[in-house]
This record gives structure tokens, C-alpha cells and sequence, in this order.
């Protein structure tokens, strides 16, 4: 038999780590899923821990059937993750790129928000979803509260949509002006970058969105494909943040890759018997 020596043996690249904390959603067109999705489709190694489960309920105007998931579990599952790519790990590619999207509870904001601050990640890419369609009111300020208060100090890039930017900037969006001004309030008050998403929501040919970063306002445009939002848009844009930031881009090169991304993922859209279509992220091959 003959042997071969490590030095014969192709070098093989390990690929980016990068971890997703957020919900699974059952159909499969946003959260976690899409989450995956797309970090295969831009070449890093994606991980998912769950915070909650949400299924749509068709008889119930496709509102939103929220099942969180127990503290402990979720701990578990950070522990886990952390251990095995974190940078206490040894491993060759380590862990330090994580993208937040749905927490959905006070309870397992305090929970990540822990697990970030012990973990130091030099990348935290925060979708910051503030409300969950059918959520009882008082129970999601109170998130939305928590998430301002604990998360969005943490993050080092953000992508709001447009209800989540007025809300974090507390200014009113109707235009691309008043657009460039929540993603400048919003990097204000978090130190972080924004891409600030604007999408089919204000009028006009393009699909908008602004990125700013304390240094650099750009506006990234592309016709609108449609004038109705597609699920899994903002989690597949803020994935692809995540994936490229992983893969060593800058936050501007970042953002226009994540904003061509999903227009070809909304393109190649996937229909369903829901009242909304599904991103594909394998839109862009």
C-alpha cells in the first residue's frame, strides 16, 4: 500500500463560520431557513439556534402562531455552538460573524444579549424584528423595548425595514431624504452600520434602501420587482450581510452585494397557496 504524506495532500480552505440566531418559520420562506439558504448559496458555513417556532395559521388571516423556545434550550444551544467554533475552541475557522433575527420575548433577549457579550463577536448583524403579526400588544413593546435597550448597543451593522426604521430613528419615512435621515439617526444611536431599507414601500420606479456608516450615505437602488413584499427578503439581505462580512468584505461591499442578492432571489420568486410569494435564495444562479 502506499502512503501519502501531508505534504501531498491538496490544501483544503476552510470556509467562513458564521451563526444565525433566530426563529424557524414553517414554510420555510423566512427565518432560520432562509437564514441557511442563504448562507450556502454565498459559501460559508451556516449554523442555525432557534429561539422560537412560528407557523402561519391559514385560518386565521395567516397570522402568526408563536411557540417560543424554553431559556435553557437556548442557552444549550449557544453553549454548544460557541464551544465548538468559538475562539476558545482551537478550530481552525473560528466563529465571530452572528446575525440576530427574530427573539420574539424580554426573556431571550437577556438571554443572547448574554451570550454576546461573553463571546465578543467581532460581527453582529442585527434584523431588528419588532413586531410578530397576531403578538399580543403590550407583550411586544415590551420586546421591542427590551431589543432596543440590550441588543442594538451590541450590533455592529443593522438592517431595518421601513417600520422598524421609523421606529428605531423615531422619525417619519415617506421619501428617500427622510430615509437617508433614520439610517444617520439610527447609526447616532448605535454606533453601528445601517442599511436602511425603503424596498416597495415608498414610491417611485426603484426599490431603495440607504446604507450609512458614520462616514459613507449611499443610496442602493434597483427596479422594484413587484409592488408587494416578498417573504424573506429582509432575513435573506441581512444573511447576506453576514455571509460577506464573514468572508472579509466591508460593510459598504457588504451591503451591495446583500441588496443584488435578494433582488435576484425576489425575481426568481416561489409561489404558494399563501397570500404572499417566497424570495428563492437560489434566485441569483
Amino acid at each position: 500500500m502506499t502512503s501519502v504524506s501531508a505534504d501531498a495532500m491538496p490544501h483544503v480552505t476552510s470556509p467562513a463560520v458564521v451563526l444565525t440566531i433566530a426563529g424557524s418559520e414553517a414554510t420555510g420562506g423566512a427565518g432560520a431557513q432562509a437564514d441557511l439558504k442563504t448562507f450556502q448559496e454565498l459559501g460559508v458555513f451556516g449554523i442555525a439556534n432557534l429561539t422560537c417556532i412560528v407557523s402561519f395559521n391559514p385560518n386565521d388571516s395567516w397570522n402568526h402562531r408563536f411557540v417560543p423556545v424554553e431559556q435553557q434550550v437556548i442557552a444549550d444551544q449557544l453553549e454548544a455552538t460557541t464551544a465548538a467554533y468559538g475562539p476558545a475552541s482551537g478550530a481552525p475557522s473560528v466563529l465571530d460573524t452572528v446575525k440576530i433575527g427574530m427573539l420574539g420575548s424580554p426573556a431571550t433577549i437577556s438571554t443572547v444579549a448574554g451570550a454576546l457579550q461573553d463571546n465578543n463577536f467581532g460581527n453582529v448583524v442585527l434584523d431588528p424584528v419588532l413586531i410578530c403579526k397576531g403578538q399580543e400588544p403590550g407583550h411586544a413593546l415590551d420586546t421591542d423595548q427590551a431589543l432596543k435597550a440590550q441588543i442594538l448597543p451590541l450590533a455592529t451593522f443593522v438592517t431595518p425595514n421601513h417600520f422598524e426604521a421609523e421606529s428605531l430613528s423615531g422619525l417619519e419615512i415617506t421619501d428617500v431624504e427622510s430615509l437617508k435621515a433614520a439610517a444617520v439617526r439610527i447609526h447616532e444611536l448605535s454606533g453601528a452600520a445601517v442599511l436602511a431599507k425603503g424596498g416597495v414601500r415608498l414610491d417611485g420606479p426603484d426599490a431603495v434602501d440607504v446604507f450609512y456608516d458614520g462616514h459613507t450615505l449611499e443610496v442602493l437602488s434597483a427596479p422594484k420587482v413587484g409592488d408587494v413584499a416578498v417573504s424573506g427578503a429582509g432575513c435573506s439581505l441581512a444573511a447576506a450581510v453576514t455571509a460577506e462580512l464573514a468572508k472579509g468584505s466591508t460593510p459598504l461591499e457588504a451591503a451591495r452585494a446583500a441588496k443584488e442578492f435578494v433582488t435576484a432571489g425576489i425575481r426568481n420568486r416561489v409561489a404558494s397557496g399563501a397570500p404572499f410569494d417566497a424570495l428563492w435564495q437560489g434566485g441569483p444562479r
